[in-house]
């Protein structure tokens, strides 16, 4: 390995320690933050959507509080509203849960004395088995406004928060996906494209680019049924490489092939990447790894080398960084996703399907390969 190798292996490992550190940090701060501004706007709530504020009181509040606590900051009247709203969205799914010494007054005081202890609420984590409470508690409370603003589904709301705390994201970069609408948009091909390209508009094209499964109907099944590994693989490469075009087509029409076999050295070693495109849309090469069997989390780190390669010695320096699909013919779509999360380069997990894997009320469905030709 040489030195610069190593400088930029100690530079990943140090960046992660400072973000977990942070990401810790962060959490911690972010809980009592929280906490406070869902009191606060509970306690706004109460009293200007049912009680007796009149309009502009939470103008008025915020202009006093202001001369009250000089420098204060994060409490002018919009960021009130925000409190309210943030406190409005989420109190069907949190659980409000009295701070200790509230228990103990709770039955004994008087309408006026609760609408201020509203103000002592502790969010706690919901029962839902999907919301990830260390999730909800590492992101600021811009992020919570940005993502309650335009996601409106619970589901896309735990998805942006998750992506958030997971990624790092910034306001700027969270507010960008949303414009993007990517949890409508991400796919379901298992992937770490939005942690790993440089930027949010290359991680959507790269989403919306390729498929989960692919149907490749030119595939002799029956000659996949070896118990040789290295065998199957080679059947199926020649398969698509004789059908090179058919496959582009299955792919998309901005792919151009490259070469199968396609060699790489380094540091004497070879590797040859089992099929090579490049991507006009994305401007990248795309290396497609083609696996006979299941999915095997030691395909990844392959892979991973295979495009380190490609990006050291064959990238062009106006094209962005290569990227992996592994093809392979089955795979546990939530084990993938678990073993692709953490590696730097741009990878994604395909399967493959023949015609004869489908069910044969399916493969009747299929128009003529002959009829297609001839219509084209």
């Amino acid at each position: 390995m040489s030195d610069l190798q190593t400088y930029a292996k100690a530079v990943r490992v140090i960046k992660e320690a400072i973000l977990r550190s942070q990401y810790r940090a962060a959490s911690s701060a972010n809980k009592e933050q929280l906490s406070l501004y869902y009191g606060i706007g509970c306690y706004v709530s109460k009293n200007s959507r049912e009680g007796f504020w009149g309009k502009g009181a939470i103008e008025s509040i915020s202009q006093q509080l202001q001369k009250e606590l000089p420098g204060l900051r994060g409490f002018s009247a919009s960021n009130i509203k925000n409190m309210r709203s943030f406190y409005e969205e989420w109190s069907p799914v949190i659980n409000r849960q009295p701070m200790a010494d509230e228990n103990k007054t709770l039955t004994a005081v008087s309408d006026s004395e609760l609408n201020e202890q509203m103000l002592l609420i502790e969010i706690r984590q919901p029962m839902a088995d999907e919301f990830n409470w260390a999730d909800f508690v590492a992101i600021g409370f811009s992020h919570h406004i940005e993502i309650i603003t335009k996601a409106k589904s619970l589901e896309a709301r735990l998805f942006y928060i998750h992506e958030s705390a997971t990624r790092f994201w910034n306001k700027y970069v969270l507010r960008d996906y949303l414009k993007a609408d990517l949890y409508n948009h991400r796919g379901t091909l298992p992937n770490n494209f939005t942690a790993t390209m440089p930027s949010t508009k290359q991680a959507l094209k790269a989403v919306n680019a390729f498929k989960d499964e692919y149907l490749l109907d030119f595939i002799n099944v029956e000659e996949l049924d070896t118990q040789d590994e290295d065998l199957n693989e080679r059947v199926l490469e020649k398969s698509i490489v004789d059908n090179i075009k058919r496959f582009i087509l299955t792919f998309g029409q901005d792919f151009i092939f490259v070469g199968d076999q396609y060699r790489l050295e380094v540091s004497g070693e070879e590797m040859f990447v089992d099929l090579l495109f490049f991507n006009r849309e994305l401007n990248s090469l795309v290396a497609v790894e083609l696996k006979s069997g299941k999915f095997r989390s030691s395909y990844l780190g392959q892979l991973s080398t295979y495009l380190s390669a490609l990006d050291t010695y064959v990238r062009k320096p106006h094209e962005n960084p290569a990227i992996g699909i592994l093809l392979c013919r089955d795979m546990n779509q939530s084990f993938v996703e678990f073993a692709i999360r953490d590696y730097d380069k741009p990878m994604g997990v395909a399967t493959y399907r023949a015609t004869k894997d489908m069910p044969e009320r399916l493969r009747n469905a299929l128009p003529d390969i002959e009829e297609l030709k001839k219509l084209l």
